[in-house]
C-alpha cells in the first residue's frame, strides 16, 4: 500500500516536471553573424569625417607654411585611398548582390 503511494506521489512528480520542461519556452537562437550594414553605415557616418577633418586640418597647415607640393602629394594619394575605400565599398555590394543572386 505504502509502496503504490510512493509511485503515485513519484509519478505526478515526474509528471509534474516534464510538463513544467514542455510549457519553459525555448531560448532563442544566437545571432548568425555580424550586422555589416551598421558596421558600414557606422564607420561612414562617424569615422570618415573625422579622419577627412583631420587631413584638411594637416593640409591647411602645411600650405600656409608654404609646402605647397607636398599639400597637393598628399591631397592626390588621399583622393586616391578614397577611391580605393569606394572601391571596396563597392565590391562589397556588388559583391552582396551575385551572392544572393546565385544562391537564393
Amino acid at each position: 500500500m505504502i509502496a503504490i503511494e510512493l509511485m503515485e506521489t513519484a509519478s505526478s512528480g515526474v509528471a509534474q516536471a516534464l510538463h513544467t520542461l514542455a510549457s519553459t519556452p525555448l531560448a532563442e537562437p544566437a545571432p548568425k553573424g555580424i550586422d555589416t550594414n551598421s558596421v558600414v553605415s557606422f564607420f561612414a557616418s562617424k569615422i570618415a569625417p573625422i579622419l577627412l577633418a583631420v587631413l584638411g586640418v594637416i593640409f591647411i597647415g602645411r600650405a600656409s607654411r608654404g609646402e605647397i607640393s607636398k599639400v597637393l602629394t598628399s591631397s592626390a594619394i588621399a583622393i586616391v585611398g578614397l577611391a580605393f575605400i569606394a572601391g571596396a565599398a563597392t565590391l562589397f555590394f556588388v559583391g552582396d548582390y551575385l551572392i544572393k543572386l546565385i544562391f537564393e
